[in-house]
């Protein structure tokens, strides 16, 4: 919403027509879109081969020396509060049924839940920023040229104060607080964006 609706009006600030407003904040969804989608893909990708080769040395070393690997494992439950001869068991148990399965999960935190997804991070990434961005690009169509730049700035500080609040209140954080950061930081983006439009009169 922010990055959307400062270049929104950024371009309407310089005098743009309302078409020109429109193709730039097109061109800014689909930009940021990819953008974060390639960043995504890339940070998650490097998470997944250092997950990998983890899983690789860790492979290797069970067949190497399970038996050190047993003792490992049971140490990691007894440091957790299990009793010695129990967490001996219990690694026993669990390597026996899938000893690199309990020493990816148990030893180095690796679970089919928080495994490393590169694509789905990257699409999930695309996805919510061109949901965001096509918030403001609806205010463009819908608003009169002559004050465009005054309904996109409020209606998409209202966005955020909204999803501030929202955002707060499911983490159980202090809502005043957390919207007027977000608002107060939006605004600031947009007066800037607009200021430089304004300026130079050209396309930002």
């Amino acid at each position: 919403i922010v990055s959307t609706a400062s270049l929104i009006v950024g371009v309407a600030a310089a005098a743009a027509t309302q078409n020109d407003v429109l193709l730039a904040g097109v061109a800014g969804l689909v930009a940021g879109a990819m953008s974060m989608a390639a960043g995504e893909y890339v940070s998650v990708s490097s998470q997944s081969d250092t997950e990998q080769a983890d899983l690789a040395r860790e492979r290797w070393e069970l067949g190497e020396n399970p038996g050190a690997e047993l003792e490992e494992l049971a140490a990691i439950y007894a440091r957790r509060g299990v009793d010695l001869v129990v967490a001996r068991e219990v690694a026993r148990q669990l390597m026996a049924k899938d000893a690199l399965t309990a020493h990816a999960r148990d030893e180095l935190g690796i679970s089919e839940i928080t495994t490393a997804r590169p694509v789905q991070a990257a699409l999930t990434s695309a996805a919510t920023f061109a949901v965001g961005a096509a918030m403001p690009l609806l205010m463009v169509l819908v608003s009169p040229p002559g004050v465009l730049v005054a309904v996109v700035s409020a209606a998409s500080l209202g966005f955020l104060a909204l999803l501030g609040a929202i955002g707060a209140r499911a983490g159980g954080a202090h809502v005043r607080r957390a919207t007027a950061r977000v608002t107060f930081w939006g605004a600031l983006a947009m007066a800037l964006t607009a200021g430089i439009g304004k300026l130079f009169g050209t396309v930002v």
